[in-house]
C-alpha cells in the first residue's frame, strides 16, 4: 500500500513540476570578459565537453537503464514555454535529449532558444509514457490536435542536468 501511495505521489509530481508556479533560478552570470556563458545550476567548466555527434554515439551504444555521467555541447531546439523547466538539444538531424534539471533546482530562459549551451550530467536511455508525452507537448505550446496524436509511449534519450552553460554572446 505504501509503494502504491509513494508511486502515485511522484506521478503527481512529475505531471505538475512544470506547471506555473513560481521557484528560484539559481542564475549566475559570469562576467563577459572571463566567459562568455551565463552559468545555471551547479558550477561547470567548458573543458572536455563532447560535440553533440560524440553524445549520439554515446547514446546510440547504451540500452534502456543504462547511464553515464557526461558533459556536451548543442544548441538549444526547444525549451518549456511555460517557466524553462526543461529543453531539448539536437544530437543529428533527427534524434534529440530532453533535458531536464536536477531536483528542479534551476531553469533555462524562455527565450533561450537557438543559443549554444554546454550540460553536464547523467544522460540515460528511457521509455517516455504517452501521458508524459503530452504533457511536455503542453508544455512546448503544442495545439490540442496535435497532442491527440501522441498514441505511443517512445523511446527516448534523456539527461537530467546538474549544471549548464548558456553562450551570451
Amino acid at each position: 500500500m505504501k509503494l502504491v501511495v509513494k508511486f502515485c505521489a511522484i506521478a503527481l509530481l512529475v505531471f505538475t513540476a512544470c506547471k506555473e508556479g513560481k521557484k528560484e533560478s539559481k542564475e549566475v552570470v559570469v562576467p563577459a570578459q572571463e566567459l562568455a556563458y551565463a552559468s545555471y545550476g551547479d558550477k561547470i567548466s567548458e573543458e572536455k565537453a563532447m560535440t553533440s555527434k560524440e553524445m549520439l554515439t554515446k547514446f546510440e551504444s547504451m540500452n534502456v537503464g543504462d547511464t553515464v555521467n557526461v558533459k556536451f555541447a548543442s544548441e538549444i531546439k526547444e525549451v518549456c514555454v511555460k517557466k524553462g523547466c526543461w529543453m531539448k538539444l539536437p544530437l543529428a538531424e533527427e534524434t534529440e535529449t530532453m533535458v531536464r534539471f536536477k531536483d528542479y533546482g534551476f531553469f533555462m530562459p524562455l527565450d533561450s532558444k537557438g543559443k549554444e549551451v554546454i550540460v553536464e550530467g547523467k544522460a540515460f536511455v528511457k521509455i517516455t509514457p504517452v501521458e508524459e508525452l503530452q504533457h511536455y507537448a503542453e508544455d512546448a505550446g503544442k495545439s490540442k490536435e496535435e497532442i491527440a496524436k501522441i498514441i505511443a509511449p517512445k523511446k527516448e534519450f534523456a539527461f537530467e542536468a546538474n549544471g549548464v552553460l548558456l553562450k551570451v554572446k
